[in-house]
């Protein structure tokens, strides 16, 4: 038999040290003591929460139509959004010619109603008393957009972009809105 050198039998040491300290630690691991059970989750007292009212799928898609039909029996080429409480799009709409920039006016336009809880139109005179509004991320203060309210409190956005001015657009978006009150 072949005597090993020194380096082979210090490095095959090494390498037997190793696994036996890794199996000890794997041993030693798996028959830990499992951690505790996590404290249950405690219950809020209804003075600490709210109730909100938000729209349907089908309230959203409803109003959105109602909104697109109320444009093209004017022959006006548009686009609606259906924004929630939060500004998130629920649907949107884009008609048949509808310009590629509507989409974005129209849920920005939705957001902005819903975040304010007032027309578009009524938000744009604002302006000239606090021209930083427009700065605002996600907003834009062109007439077009009206909010949906429930309780007088704000639960979605219509937004419509695409007429050829903002008087048009925010009647079609309050066409929207009285859809839902059928």
């Amino acid at each position: 038999m072949k005597k090993l050198s020194l380096r082979t039998r210090v490095l095959t040491g090494a390498v037997a040290a190793a696994a036996l300290g890794a199996g000890t630690f794997g041993a030693v691991s798996a028959n830990a003591a499992p951690a505790p059970a996590a404290a249950p989750a405690a219950a809020a007292s209804a003075s600490n929460t709210t109730q909100s009212t938000h729209l349907t799928i089908d309230a959203a898609t409803k109003a959105a139509q109602a909104t697109l039909d109320a444009a093209e029996k004017e022959n006006q080429r548009i686009t609606v959004a259906v924004v929630d409480r939060n500004g998130n799009t629920i649907v949107t709409l884009r008609g048949d010619g509808a310009g590629p920039q509507s989409y974005e006016s129209a849920v920005k336009k939705a957001y902005t109603a819903v975040s304010w809880n007032a027309p578009t139109s009524e938000l744009a005179k604002r302006l000239e008393q606090a021209p930083n509004l427009k700065d605002i991320p996600g907003t834009l203060f062109l007439g077009g957009g009206a909010p949906v309210t429930a309780k007088n409190a704000p639960i979605a956005g219509i937004g419509v972009a695409g007429a050829p001015s903002g008087d048009l657009d925010e009647k079609f978006a309050k066409a929207g809105v009285a859809a839902l009150g059928k």
